[in-house]
């Protein structure tokens, strides 16, 4: 009779045990969801953030556009159809997401000195408080929060994966130009530079399922 009683207390004790094992698991699978989605919710939000300042960077940028024709008098539309060479490539480059927004990163770097040559160039010509100067320095303080917002989320997406040197080296800026060359230049960079930032919005909106894959999809619908 003893023996029988040990067995069934055995038998209380096993099954007590499996119990607890079981639910220490569901414990610990219900934690690591929980984690999942709070860093899936992270990334949701860091690049929704990231998706917002691009789309303002672009309407700054065609407000930009708009006023540099304007001040360029009766030949501004020519001066943007031109061709000028040594003008970083718009596209996006890449097949996986890290190289994708590593592209963004390498794009936006390679323009930033070209917008400052710009910027330089219209202070010989444009009276100091001009609207332009002002639209042309913000455009280039907003190009260098999302050269660091792209920084901060490539990093926190790929810890693990540092950013590739650009392949190209150092951007190499034009030679001394004449007025009408710079002005040529200017509106050249700066609807280049438009093109860039609307290539970075489409590729972004499709990078949302490859990072962020289990961010609600109503939170990208901006474009």
């Amino acid at each position: 009779m003893n023996g029988h009683v040990k067995n069934m207390h055995f038998q209380q004790l096993v099954e007590r045990a499996a119990t607890l094992l079981c639910f220490l698991l569901l414990v610990v699978v219900d934690s690591t969801k929980t984690v999942a989605a709070a860093r899936n919710q992270e990334c949701s939000n860091d690049l929704h953030r990231t998706l917002k300042l691009t789309r303002l960077v672009h309407k700054d940028t065609s407000d930009l556009i708009k006023q540099y024709k304007s001040s360029q008098g009766e030949v501004a539309e020519l001066l943007c159809k031109a061709s000028v060479s040594g003008i970083p490539d718009p596209n996006i480059s890449g097949l996986e997401p890290s190289e994708k927004i590593a592209s963004m990163y390498a794009q936006l770097q390679a323009f930033s000195p070209h917008l400052t040559r710009v910027y330089e160039q219209q202070t010989d010509m444009q009276p100091p408080k001009s609207p332009l100067l002002n639209l042309l320095n913000m455009v280039i303080n907003q190009t260098g929060m999302l050269t660091r917002r792209i920084n901060n989320f490539y990093h926190k997406v790929f810890p693990n994966l540092p950013l590739p040197e650009p392949a190209g080296g150092s951007t190499t800026l034009p030679p001394p130009q004449n007025v009408f060359q710079q002005k040529v230049y200017g509106c050249v960079v700066l609807t280049t530079y438009k093109k860039l930032l609307t290539n970075m919005s489409k590729n972004m909106r499709t990078l949302r399922s490859k990072v962020c894959r289990k961010a609600p999809a109503s939170e990208f619908n901006l474009f």
